[in-house]
């Protein structure tokens, strides 16, 4: 029977409408969006950043390096920034000026304030308030260019001391920003250096999130030495990911001073799971860490082994990065559209089983598995929180080189798999095979490889399957 809608019915069925017929927030027109842990650029298309940093505020006469890094194949440039309050800063025309070279060059912009890098820890750095004055003073360059312009707020905000202030610091920056008119997507870096060794962005990630009214936020990790291992690198980007929150790796190398960071694997899984990477840094290092630069003086065809890797390399820019949609025009379908954000409920982030002091380290297998033929598999809880579960699984070549490889196993407790990387999952009931993908198909006489997932159990026991392995 047809009944005659109320006022206040008619209303609520006109914005219903609205909501479904542009599936996708209001704001996410006008530029980037976040939804479900995804950033999607003004067409509503899923963006994954494949770039490299810029250090133009010390060498802003390099302006053909914009045009140099997108014929390597980058969709991205993060680009160094000053707020005038350690180097000298750069003005509202010196902003445009930028965001009109990475235009030109069909690049999305990611600008951030570096002179806040290791504030609390060295005395010469600036607040995160003080960065957001900074972008606000420059606000008539960033207006109307949220299509291609993400705002990193502050570079590296708090070194090892007194980075207990992050969580508020960040917050209050995006609401300053949000109330004085910038529309951009957010990008805000972990503490400790950029490394967030303590956890603290990780462990506060959805309280900074919801601190945004637009929940228009990622998050920016810097993997140097305290990302060494496959293991730290999956744990930390799969928190995120099991909570629903935007990660990118915002910088990283294939050395430091620190420690030697695995970019193999920060790559492998950066491409497996849809997630955004930067490599620090095109050209212009210096202070000892001369060896990362990607270009010998700038030049585009003296690349060096670090650029050769990143550009040209196993899950490199040229082989994975897509220019964003807003530059060609193309427009999603119906399903590619993003849902409206809402903000990740806090439960859904695992707790912390590590010490944050202490970066997590590999615990030895425990199962050993029956021989097969051609390769062996070993299969280890990496970490585990209430309701859920990181898994690795290593496979090993037996006296011949492997050209391609095929895991079983069977979950004698209710576990299912969520998510993975570095392997193609799939499962009939509780029992479940994984098959290598392209980049890790070879692996030597006696070498081997790894793969991971997250899972989620919810019984009392969570019990390691012995796991089964041949030759493909």
């Amino acid at each position: 029977m047809r009944k005659k809608l109320s006022v206040a019915a008619a209303a609520l069925l006109t914005a219903l409408t609205a909501v479904f017929a542009f599936g996708q927030p209001a704001h996410a027109a006008a530029g980037f969006s976040v939804a479900n842990g995804k950033l999607y650029d003004a067409n509503g298309n899923e963006f994954v950043m494949r770039g490299v940093n810029h250090a133009h505020t010390w060498y802003p006469q390099y302006t053909n390096s914009f045009a140099n890094i997108k014929a390597l194949g980058a969709n991205t440039v993060r680009v160094v920034l000053a707020t005038g309050d350690r180097w000298a800063k750069n003005d509202t025309a010196d902003v445009a000026n930028v965001i009109s070279l990475c235009r030109q060059n069909k690049l999305i912009c990611v600008l951030e304030a570096h002179d806040t890098t290791g504030y609390g820890e060295d005395g010469a750095a600036t607040t995160l308030d003080r960065a957001a004055s900074y972008w606000l003073s420059v606000a008539s360059a960033l207006q109307g260019q949220e299509k291609y312009v993400i705002v990193n707020i502050g570079n590296e905000p708090f070194g090892n001391q007194n980075y207990g202030a992050w969580t508020n610091d960040t917050a209050n920056a995006i609401k300053k920003l949000r109330a004085g008119g910038i529309a951009n997507t957010l990008l805000v870096d972990g503490p400790n250096w950029g490394q967030d060794w303590s956890f603290t962005m990780r462990d506060n990630a959805s309280t900074v999130f919801n601190a945004d009214p637009a929940r228009n936020t990622v998050f920016d990790i810097h993997m140097y030495g305290v990302f060494d291992t496959a293991a730290e690198i999956t744990d930390y980007l799969g928190r995120f990911r099991s909570a629903g929150l935007p990660i990118v790796v915002g910088e990283f190398g294939f050395n430091h001073s620190d420690g030697n960071p695995d970019e193999d694997t920060i790559m492998s899984y950066a491409q497996a799971n849809g997630i955004g990477y930067l490599g620090w840094s095109w050209s212009g290092n210096g202070g000892g860490v001369e060896y990362l630069d990607m270009a010998t003086s700038f030049d585009p065809n003296r690349l060096t082994s670090w650029g050769q890797r990143i550009f040209n390399g196993a899950n490199g820019i040229k082989a994975t990065a897509k220019e964003a949609s807003v530059y060609s025009g193309v427009t999603p379908s119906p399903t590619t559209s993003p849902s409206p954000t809402t903000s990740p409920s806090p439960t859904t982030s695992p707790s912390p089983t590590t010490s944050p002091s202490q970066p997590p380290t590999d615990p030895p297998p425990t199962t050993t598995p029956p021989t097969s033929t051609g390769c062996t598999a070993s299969y280890t809880i990496v970490n585990s929180w209430q309701d859920g579960f990181q898994a690795e699984i290593k496979v090993t070549a037996g006296s011949s080189a492997l050209k391609g490889w095929t895991t079983y196993w069977t979950f004698a407790n209710g576990q299912t798999v969520s998510q993975s990387w570095s392997a193609t999952i799939s499962h009939s009931g509780s029992s479940y095979t994984a098959r290598n993908v392209d980049y890790n198909a070879t692996v030597g006489a006696g070498a081997s490889t790894t793969f991971g997932f997250i899972a989620s159990w919810n019984n009392a026991t969570n019990a390691k399957p012995a796991v089964s392995c041949t030759a493909s």
